[in-house]
């Protein structure tokens, strides 16, 4: 369980550390791979949420799962990429979050996930929640905790931690 005081902190702005649906590079399942491979190149990132036209979250695709196409093409062409879509090799959604201010499961969920989508109840992709942006909450948190509270170290009684 998370302290109050703690959670109380980090939960400040949840807004803060969602980075919206709006300028989160994405793919549809429609898509070739050598579109997603260009996206995936373009953004830096190693996964992306893969999304329908009505926004619900369909899988994940990960620029491993293009290599891994790619190098089951005889010649090992980009090219070659434009014949076979996301849908053929995406991930499913194993992790995801339906409330930003759900602070446990998501630092529990961060701990294997470099992100995690964010969703409606409907699966409608919201956005995600990236361990960087959590970390920096963190920070923000290592810096700010004694100016929002006094902060003492508590003497445990020796008995007590025997038990």
């Amino acid at each position: 369980m998370i302290d109050a005081a703690v959670e109380q902190l980090l939960l400040e702005d949840p807004k803060s550390y969602v980075i919206p649906a709006d300028i989160v590079a994405t793919v549809t399942a429609t898509n070739t791979l050598e579109h997603a491979l260009m996206v995936l190149s373009k953004v830096g990132y190693t996964r992306i949420p893969v999304l329908a036209p009505d926004d619900h979250l369909q899988g994940l695709l990960s620029l491993s799962a293009v290599t891994d196409s790619l190098l089951k093409v005889p010649g090992a062409a980009v090219d070659q990429l434009s014949g076979v879509q996301v849908a053929d090799v995406m991930q499913p959604v194993k992790r995801w979050v339906d409330d930003p201010t759900k602070l446990e499961k998501i630092l529990n969920l961060l701990v294997d996930e470099p992100f995690l989508p964010l969703v409606t109840e409907d699966m409608i992709f919201q956005g995600i929640i990236t361990r960087r942006e959590i970390l920096k909450r963190v920070n923000y948190l290592a810096h700010n905790l004694d100016r929002e509270y006094q902060v003492t170290r508590r003497e445990l009684d020796p008995a007590a931690e025997n038990r």
